[in-house]
């Protein structure tokens, strides 16, 4: 019972200490919900935008001009356009099989890493597409980001918090997500301004700054 004791009072003091690199790990980690959320975001303002129609989906741009159109269903019914949009999440719903593998094996450090470098590179896809396959191809590498970060993230951050502090850590997740979602639409609406027709590409290219945080972050923690 005292041995016993001795390791419960220990252990409470070591969870108790709320370090700079507890607090800073924990931060990183949780751009990971940020990623997510701008990615959720982003897009639904992008394929308004009239410059990205005309661009990739004509028809669907038509569509916009026609007055006799009320329906918003009607304007953009498309599949590619559909595509487009539910690409991320397929992809991140087949990446999480794959990642709760690399999670248990390799760790949850690697795990974050490989997500941050399929952010990275989904999102030189979209910001660079000049046909609708690249931007399929950076959704998709974006949506394996998504399932990748989701699955380790979390887990990283119930880890590694301590006890008396586990949960406000552990929802700087959740709170990065919606954070994320609002400043994608706040872009959205700035963008959409910028005369010349490329804000799009800087509403898609502005998600390197979550992912490069999430990259580094990944390469910093322990």
């Amino acid at each position: 019972m005292a041995g016993g004791f001795a390791v419960a009072s220990e252990g409470g003091q070591f969870e108790s200490r709320i370090t700079p690199i507890v607090i800073i790990s924990c931060i990183m980690a949780a751009t990971g919900g940020l990623m997510f959320g701008y990615d959720v975001g982003v897009s639904g303002g992008v394929t308004s935008m009239p410059h990205f129609l005309k661009k990739f989906f004509p028809v669907v741009y038509r569509r916009t001009q026609q007055r006799n159109l009320d329906s918003n269903y009607c304007k953009y019914d498309n599949q590619g356009l559909q595509l487009f949009t539910s690409s991320l999440y397929l992809a991140g719903l087949t990446a999480t099989f794959f990642a709760s593998y690399t999670t248990r094996k390799l760790g949850r450090r690697l795990t974050m890493l490989v997500a941050g470098l399929f952010f990275v590179v989904g999102v030189a896809f979209n910001a660079a597409a000049e046909n609708l396959a690249m931007l399929i191809v950076g959704r998709i590498l974006l949506g394996c980001g998504v399932g990748f970060a989701n699955q380790a993230v979390p887990l990283f951050l119930s880890e590694i918090a301590p006890t008396r502090i586990r949960g406000g850590l552990n929802i700087l997740f959740q709170l990065n997500v919606t954070i994320g979602i609002l400043f994608a639409n706040l872009v959205n609406y700035a963008t959409n301004k910028i005369k010349g027709g490329w804000g799009w590409r800087l509403s898609l290219g502005l998600a390197g700054i979550p992912a490069a945080l999430l990259t580094l972050g990944a390469l910093m923690v322990p």
